[in-house]
């Protein structure tokens, strides 16, 4: 006989396993197991959605009250995210844009226009084509094509990338490289004619 599924034992499964993660992490965990279950997106920022006060089914559960996340500028982000390239860049501002920014600037999508204003406000040198930038980071497979043409979504390897590898080296102390030695160049001695 099939055992039944039981909705309250799934919970505590799943709440047992996200325990020892931020509350970030959480959603972020949350997010991604939706999207592998193809299930339809939540709210757009869970954090900014107030839930209703609820009692817990579990004894001795308390709910969590979350306090405001300190707002962040794009600039001090992308600092502490230390891009490495032109693609790494595009995927941070676009992370930013999605969960990151003050929620009066929250977008699901960013296209060159706003890949440039980024630029600005971070201080990095303005692209020659911005739109080739988010083309390369789709093929290398960190954003994904928007709703319209030029527009262009994170997917989750760029959330990962993002949220998870960057800053990548960046904390450790920086390895301090020895210049190469040139050679000496050598002198052959004259051939001698036969």
């Amino acid at each position: 006989m099939a055992k039944t599924a039981d909705d309250l034992e799934a919970v505590r499964v799943v709440t047992t396993a996200l325990g020892g993660f931020s509350p970030e992490e959480q959603e972020r965990i949350i997010r991604w197991a939706r999207e592998k279950l193809g299930l339809a997106a939540g709210p757009r920022n869970l954090q900014d959605t107030p839930a209703p006060p609820v009692s817990s089914p579990f004894p001795g559960d308390r709910p969590k009250t979350p306090g405001p996340a300190p707002a962040k500028d794009l600039k001090t982000f992308v600092v502490g995210k230390s891009p490495k390239n032109d693609v790494q860049f595009a995927a941070t501002v676009a992370y930013f844009y999605r969960f990151e920014a003050p929620p009066e600037q929250r977008r699901n999508e960013i296209d060159g226009v706003i890949l440039q204003d980024a630029c600005r406000l971070t201080g990095r040198e303005r692209f020659k084509q911005p739109r080739t930038t988010l083309n390369n980071a789709k093929n290398l497979g960190l954003l994904d094509s928007g709703g319209e043409a030029g527009k262009f979504v994170i997917n989750t390897v760029g959330e990962n990338l993002v949220a998870m590898t960057l800053p990548g080296q960046s904390n450790s102390p920086a390895k301090s490289r020895k210049p190469k030695k040139q050679k000496k160049p050598t002198t052959k001695p004259p051939r001698k004619k036969r």
